[in-house]
């Protein structure tokens, strides 16, 4: 699934102090091999070069939680 600029998503990584945290997409990059990274802003921090394997998207009542 690709995301776009002010989505609302789920962020997953278990390496992270953002995993299930949920973000707005602030850009979009595309890689070298034609492929999307994100960047996503949470209330505390934001995760760059996030893979949209890590991402999902944010239900609506998850956003209305925040």
């Amino acid at each position: 699934m690709s995301f776009e600029k002010d989505d609302r998503v789920v962020f997953h990584d278990k390496h992270s102090e953002f995993d299930g945290d949920i973000g707005t997409v602030t850009q979009v990059m595309e890689t070298m091999f034609g492929e999307a990274t994100y960047t996503v802003s949470f209330e505390d921090g934001q995760e760059t070069g996030v893979s949209a394997d890590s991402l999902e998207a944010a239900d609506e009542d998850d956003t209305d939680e925040e």
